[in-house]
């Protein structure tokens, strides 16, 4: 445990010292305003668009707090993912390339430790951003829409949550596998977007653990039911666990 507790301190505080905590803020909050600014400003853009096409009439609907919450939810699993994959890609190449592991490993230092300090203090790391990110979207939805209470909150924002560290642990797991960054963001966008492939079979979204990064909109749009997401939780959790579980074993197979 204090190998743990050690090596999870290191981590976080590197995380600072290399900015990455600051750059992961700063495009969560930046998604979190973007979404009920998007959906303020959509009417007027195409309302200019509409202007410059003679002849023809768009009725534009007033932009409502389910415009907002789908822009939000739309930028999270576009260019939320996307960062937080090039932002995390390097968590177990860097090590490899820098050799900084060595002197840790032949003092004492459990290779299980270092897989599971990385996954946690990622995870800190993850959380802290879409809570801050969720809050900012939150609190502009609010102050810009007329808003109800959100069904079911907890699921809503905890699936694209789950999904992070889904994402997380993949490239984890691609990082001790190839060693190096570009190994580590090759599985996690390559995973990324072969799923987003498979989403297109309705066969397999319920039971995709993509559909967790933004398919809890249509619960705010009450189109969809909170027990339709339980296959796909339980598939991302579990998920998560081998993933872990595969980086330890290739992790302590690997020479340093």
């Amino acid at each position: 445990m204090n190998q743990f507790i050690a090596f999870t301190k290191k981590e976080l505080w590197e995380s600072v010292a290399t900015f990455r905590l600051y750059i992961l803020l700063a495009v969560f909050v930046l998604l979190g305003v973007m979404g009920p600014l998007m959906a303020l400003l959509m009417p007027a853009i195409l309302e200019m668009v509409a202007a410059g096409d003679s002849g023809i009439t768009i009725i534009i609907p007033e932009a409502t707090a389910i415009d907002a919450w789908t822009q939000f939810f739309s930028g999270f699993a576009q260019m939320g993912i996307l960062a937080l994959a090039i932002i995390f890609s390097g968590i177990m190449g860097s090590e490899f390339s820098r050799g900084t592991l060595i002197n840790l490993l032949t003092k004492g230092l459990k290779r299980h430790t270092v897989i599971l300090s990385k996954f946690f203090s990622a995870s800190v790391l993850w959380t802290a951003a879409i809570i801050l990110s969720i809050g900012v979207a939150y609190v502009y939805t609010a102050f810009y829409f007329e808003t109800e209470a959100i069904p079911h909150i907890v699921l809503v924002f905890g699936a694209p949550w789950l999904f992070g560290l889904f994402m997380i642990s993949l490239l984890i797991f691609g990082g001790t596998m190839f060693g190096n960054f570009y190994g580590s963001l090759s599985v996690g966008l390559g995973t990324f977007f072969t799923l987003l492939f498979l989403n297109v079979i309705p066969a397999v979204e319920r039971f995709n653990p993509v559909s967790l990064s933004s398919g809890t909109l249509s619960i705010i749009m009450r189109t969809a039911e909170a027990s339709d997401f339980i296959p796909t939780i339980i598939i991302c959790a579990v998920s998560i666990v081998i993933l872990i579980m595969g980086a330890i074993a290739v992790f302590n197979k690997k020479k340093i």
